[in-house]
């Protein structure tokens, strides 16, 4: 829960009523403001809001009330003290690698991230000086002695992207903290709906609100979440280097915010079905989804999330023709790299998402050629279950 107004909310009041104060035309919807700069009543006014002695809104790239908005809402439903929004999800990440990172720093990064995060922290990153190790997500032994007297940042995706690996958030946060060291978790799978890293002792909390938070696949952005201290190292690098998210995403956004805890319900009702019926298919030799019990984070998810989310990735026989036939055969579930949306896409991660990684890469990283990832909509059931097994019952 999270206190607004010395009441106490739950996250699902948070999404609908938090970060809106309604201007003098008392509007009931949240207003968008395209606008670049605002106007002052003098010259006193103007200086006293740009060295910051009084608060107010200066200029879009970084004050805006409609992106205000947004981030108060996050940061609320998180359970956070302040967001930042960003321009996507990747220019969030980067902007946590650009505040807390400096020449002869090192960071430890699991191998089970999104194939545009290894190439940032790889090929990036790097060219500043700083040093990148990748682990294996699930191994804390090869967490700790991947240590340095110079990490300063750990980071992670839990649920992974696309095998739903799932960290222990709490004993990674010991080890980032026992070594002065950050720790950073991209929630993009869960949202704050369905898991809170900050209460497991997370320092950072990264969002690509393209995905779930919208819900309808129709704006980029970007948060990162955490404290004001943080924050304020956040906030500068976008003030001063512009990766911000417009006005016009930002209500977009807001108005996914809204209906989030519905949709984040419904895809894992909706995934676990299909993880089920996936896990009995001749066809399909393995089946990565949390909410199955023979998957080996399911208790630890079960302890950290309130909900196994909406992705659902399996292999099947055959390899990459086995797959290519798979997502072919499909009618209405759209081939396509993004995910989180009411309409179920479908991809496969080893040409697409992590197409760009090597082949020693793609093997560490379980990336194998018969991978199909799910991203599980709204649609029914049953008729998600028929789209799928067109092309399985052909292989």
């Amino acid at each position: 829960m999270s206190q607004q107004n010395d009441i106490e909310y739950q996250v699902d009041t948070l999404a609908i009523r938090t970060g809106h104060t309604r201007s003098f035309e008392g509007e009931h919807g949240e207003p968008i403001f395209l606008t670049s700069s605002f106007v002052y009543e003098n010259a006193a006014e103007a200086a006293a809001k740009f060295s910051g002695q009084e608060p107010g809104n200066i200029y879009t790239r970084f004050t805006n009330p409609t992106v205000t908005m947004f981030e108060k809402r996050l940061a609320a439903m998180e359970g956070a003290e302040r967001a930042v929004a960003t321009s996507s999800g990747m220019a969030a990440i980067m902007a946590v690698a650009m505040s807390f990172l400096k020449v002869g720093d090192h960071v430890v990064c699991s191998r089970a991230v999104f194939g545009s995060t290894v190439a940032l922290f790889e090929k990036y990153v790097t060219k500043f000086g700083v040093a990148v190790d990748f682990v294996d997500l699930t191994d804390l032994n090869a967490w700790k002695n991947a240590i340095k007297p110079e990490t300063k940042l750990l980071f992670v995706e839990s649920p992974s992207n696309p095998l739903a690996e799932i960290a222990d958030i709490q004993a990674l946060a010991d080890l980032a903290h026992a070594n002065d060291a950050l720790l950073a978790i991209d929630n993009s799978f869960c949202t704050p709906v369905l898991q809170q890293p900050i209460k497991f002792g997370a320092d950072l909390v990264v969002y690509s609100a393209t995905k779930y938070l919208d819900g309808q696949g129709r704006a980029l952005g970007g948060a990162v979440v955490g404290s004001h201290q943080l924050l304020e190292e956040v906030f500068g690098y976008v003030r001063t280097t512009g990766p911000s998210m417009s006005p016009f995403n930002a209500w977009v956004f807001l108005k996914g915010l809204e209906t989030l805890s519905l949709r984040m319900k419904a895809h894992s009702e909706g995934a676990q079905k299909i993880a089920e019926f996936l896990d009995n298919h001749p066809k399909v030799e393995k089946v990565y989804y949390a909410g199955l019990s023979e998957h080996e984070g399911n208790a630890l998810a079960a302890m950290q999330q309130k909900g196994f989310g909406g992705i659902v990735s399996f292999e099947v026989k055959g390899g990459r023709e086995g797959a290519w036939t798979v997502i072919d055969h499909t009618q209405f579930i759209s081939i396509t790299g993004n995910l989180g949306d009411v309409k179920s896409t479908i991809t496969h991660p080893a040409t697409t998402t992590h197409g760009k990684l090597s082949p020693e890469a793609k093997a560490a990283a379980g990336i194998r050629e018969g991978l199909i990832r799910l991203s599980v909509g709204l649609e029914d059931i049953d008729d998600i279950i028929a789209d799928i097994s067109r092309g399985l019952d052909l292989i």
